[in-house]
């Protein structure tokens, strides 16, 4: 009687440690998920902004829109004003130089 009382403990125990062990494995899964979430989360709030946007049935890609920061250019140009050796005694010839 004994005998059996031990044989049913351990069958009890090798279903309590497949559960376990799946139990582990998602909490796992889900903490390696949150991870991923946290550590990309500027990059993946783009992502489905743009998805999000593309699936608008509303949005026209003509419209510039400045509240995205996802249209702007990454080479911004801006013009630096140059003075020439030959007008350095006029401070107000200056030139505009294009950044590439």
């Amino acid at each position: 009687m004994c005998v059996r009382r031990e044989q049913e403990q351990e069958k009890k125990a090798e279903r309590m440690g497949g559960l376990t062990s799946a139990v582990i494995a998602i909490a796992g899964l889900a903490l390696g998920w949150i991870t991923i979430e946290i550590a990309c989360k500027p990059c993946l709030d783009k992502g489905r902004e743009a998805i999000d946007r593309s699936l608008d049935p509303n949005y026209d890609p003509d419209i510039i829109d400045n509240d995205t920061s996802i249209r702007t250019p990454l080479n911004q140009q801006s013009p630096l004003p140059i003075s020439t050796s030959d007008d350095a005694d006029s401070d107000a010839a200056t030139s505009t130089v294009k950044i590439v």
